[in-house]
């Protein structure tokens, strides 16, 4: 076995998301699996054409061609697409921003472990430094970025109860500490696991928060407004001086194109371009090309408007019908879906993991996420983070009904033998 460095090993083992991402692979690979796990989006035909057209039109361009496959852009990203979504963000939102304000990522993800180990982590000067979750549960894709253990420092919310069935997390501003140790607060917006839409007040309130203390409120708009859109409620795109906006072309359609967008101070972009060079020489053209006509023409805004967010909310509200069909006579909540693309489903009082329950399902062939792996930072024992699992319901329809059907199967099971252990 070769000897493997520190680096090596921490990428090596297990984690949550390469137990989910091998699970999704070997899921594939055998078929006959209810996916309602990953996070791929779906497949909305009227975007696809969009993209189809103008994939074409690059193609029977020469000059536009050679310039897709042939030519590095800048480590910053491609031009013309950085001025055209500034001049979009200024004009539509007020950003006040330009091309230097911009840089592209190969990937969202690979955006966040630069991003993450340019702010936190060990320091010459200053000592440790981690990074901030306001709001846990979080995204399973921050929790093994981080370079050093103990990377992140997590702050349970505030659970509210609604009607009958749901709840909704809340920031705890009252609980929100923040000492020299702190490099950055990070929230995504819309989250994922839970579909919680940080309002417009709690997003000032952390910015404020962050400009006290000097360091950069990161927001993670991987399925927010703009684009792709996918949000129920009210909810106003948002930047400020020392606010870093991560946005991406995934959730648009175009997951396979790994193109991340982050939006900051030049002096961010600056540092960050630096490490693109040295990494990649240049982030891949592909999305950056595709899209920058429609970023132009404003047809991006119409799409998410008037087709990603409708077909996206469509699912959820039948996804909701299907929970409340299936889960009648168990003991569950579900967190308000105000956007992405999830369902977050509490079993409060399970009597096993969330581990264990996602092991049953997937002897049922069904595939779910266990909520246990959206943590990272809690320092505290929650018996909440063992009772929660994350599944999606931006795949087929009749899936997503079986698989809470089964789900509900097996919840039931689970509840009778505790109730008869109870008597």
């Amino acid at each position: 076995m070769t000897d493997l460095s520190l680096f090596g090993q921490r990428f090596s083992s297990g984690s949550g998301i390469l137990t989910l991402m091998d699970d999704l692979g070997n899921a594939l690979a055998k078929g006959n699996m209810l996916m309602m796990g990953g996070g791929n989006p779906g497949h909305i035909p009227e975007v696809q054409e969009v993209m189809r057209k103008r994939f074409l039109e690059l193609g029977e361009d020469p000059a536009q061609f050679q310039r897709l496959i042939g030519i590095y852009d800048p480590p910053r990203g491609e031009e013309e697409f950085l001025s055209v979504l500034a001049e979009m963000l200024n004009d539509e939102y007020n950003w006040d921003i330009g091309s230097a304000n911009i840089c592209l990522t190969n990937g969202s993800q690979g955006g966040f472990f630069l991003l993450f180990n340019m702010l936190a982590g060990f320091f010459k000067e200053s000592g440790r430094k981690k990074i901030l979750l306001p709001v846990t549960p979080e995204y399973i894709g921050y929790a093994d970025l981080g370079l050093c253990d103990n990377f992140f420092r997590a702050v349970k919310p505030k659970i509210e109860y609604i009607d009958d069935d749901l709840f909704k997390y809340r920031v705890d501003f009252d609980a929100l500490r923040v000492g020299d140790d702190i490099g950055a607060i990070c929230v995504s917006r819309p989250t994922n696991p839970t579909g919680n839409v940080l309002t417009d007040e709690e997003v000032q309130g952390l910015a404020a928060v962050a400009d006290e203390h000097g360091i950069p409120l990161i927001i993670d708009n991987a399925y927010g407004v703009p684009f792709p859109g996918i949000v129920y409620t009210d909810a106003a795109p948002f930047f400020g001086e020392n606010v870093i906006v991560c946005m991406s072309l995934s959730k648009f359609g175009l997951p396979a194109v790994r193109t991340g967008i982050v939006i900051a101070s030049e002096e961010v972009v600056s540092t960050l371009s630096g490490i693109n060079a040295i990494l990649n020489l240049a982030p891949g053209s592909f999305g950056a090309m595709l899209t920058t006509e429609i970023i132009r023409s404003r047809e991006i805004l119409r799409l998410s408007k008037e087709v990603i967010q409708p077909y996206y909310k469509e699912k959820m509200e039948k996804a909701v019908a299907w929970v409340r069909e299936y889960f009648y006579d168990i003991e569950y909540r579900l967190h308000v879906p105000e956007g992405a693309m999830f369902l977050w489903l509490w079993f409060e009082g399970l009597p096993i993991s969330s581990t264990e329950l996602y092991e049953k399902l997937k002897k049922r062939k069904v595939l779910v996420v266990s909520g246990e792996f959206f943590f990272p930072g809690l320092e505290e024992e929650w018996q909440h983070s063992r009772e929660c699992i994350r599944l999606t319901y931006s795949q087929d329809e009749e899936d997503v009904r079986q698989g809470l059907e089964i789900i509900g199967e097996e919840v039931r099971k689970i509840e009778v033998r505790k109730n008869f252990a109870k008597d």
